[in-house]
């Protein structure tokens, strides 16, 4: 049986624009003649997610992530390529396809302003005719997960953005979404809030099996939720592949942090490692992974160390780096 429900194949997206020049005179020109400026916010990407998967979706701004997104729910229309998100080409905007996938905006909102999200979500149960009983379960279901079962008859504009954002999660899943589209879900949440939305959606995931696909700038979002990870810069995706290797490959070192009670010659602590900084009574040296081990049981048996702390690299500089150097 073939699980792979969404398959994208070459997908391209040209934007046309045109250049305006200042001045009367060059307005004038341009109501005859105007220069077309083209930009290419796809290049040819190519994908397969299966059924149940929970894929990162990586990238600067500007990178195509959202462009892609857009395309993948029928928002935009290719400039060539091809997709079929669950047997259909999303840009067709079937009904039944309609029905089968959410998309969540961090900025946007789907909930009406002055109104309370229960008012929102009966709106939805008509728009996607969800039976009753089938709506009633979803309702308990998810405003008990998410915890928000005293809020959702509050005025979404009383509402903080961390209860918005939960009551936003179940006006998207109330139907039963297969796939879940999710564009910067925690932006500009408290840390608290960004680990509430993240422990839903694991569980979600979990307990549901339904396909989600995370775009966001916070890579503990990425590191907690996703063991596939795509990285997409320029239009044209650079990485396929799974978070852990992605963090093997490019995690190759670990930074060890030494605080000392007496002073040591820089050339015996350059023996167990790279110096990146040094002063009278500490040190901090970039070691290799797979000897990091072995090298700081010496360290502790041979050098007069107070303190010490050991550090894998962040995601943000891995990422950062694979942006750079545009090599996975």
């Amino acid at each position: 049986m073939n699980n792979k429900i969404i398959q994208v194949i070459d997908l391209k997206k040209t934007f046309t624009s045109f250049k305006k020049k200042e001045g009367l005179k060059a307005s004038f020109k341009d109501f005859f003649k105007r220069e077309k400026i083209s930009t290419d916010a796809l290049k040819g990407v190519s994908f397969e997610i299966e059924k149940g998967e929970f894929v990162g979706f990586l990238g600067p701004n500007g990178a195509g992530k959202t462009t892609t997104l857009k395309m993948l729910t029928g928002i935009l229309t290719p400039s060539s390529g091809e997709a079929k998100i669950l047997g259909y080409t999303p840009w067709k905007r079937e009904n039944a396809f309609k029905k089968k996938f959410s998309f969540i905006m961090g900025q946007k909102s789907q909930l009406w302003w002055d109104l309370p999200p229960l008012d929102s979500y009966e709106l939805f149960r008509h728009i996607y005719e969800i039976p009753d009983e089938k709506y009633k379960k979803n309702l308990k279901f998810l405003t008990e997960l998410l915890q928000i079962e005293d809020i959702i008859e509050v005025q979404t504009r009383k509402l903080s953005l961390g209860q918005r954002m939960k009551a936003e999660l179940v006006g998207a899943l109330i139907h039963s979404p297969e796939i879940l589209f999710l564009d910067e879900p925690t932006i500009g949440l408290d840390v608290v809030a960004q680990h509430s939305i993240r422990e839903f959606l694991k569980t979600y995931n979990k307990e549901t099996n339904a396909t989600i696909i995370l775009t966001s700038h916070y890579m503990e979002d990425i590191k907690r939720l996703c063991e596939r990870v795509l990285i997409i810069d320029h239009g044209s995706l650079i990485y396929d592949g799974t978070y852990q290797h992605l963090t093997k490959k490019f995690a190759q070192d670990k930074t060890v942090e030494l605080t000392l009670n007496k002073k040591v010659d820089q050339i015996d602590l350059a023996k167990f490692g790279k110096i990146l900084e040094m002063s009278e009574d500490s040190v901090t040296l970039s070691v290799p992974r797979e000897k990091s081990t072995k090298l700081i049981a010496e360290m502790m048996e041979k050098l007069p160390i107070e303190d010490i702390s050991v550090h894998e690299r962040t995601m943000e500089d891995i990422v950062s780096e694979i942006f750079q150097n545009k090599h996975v």
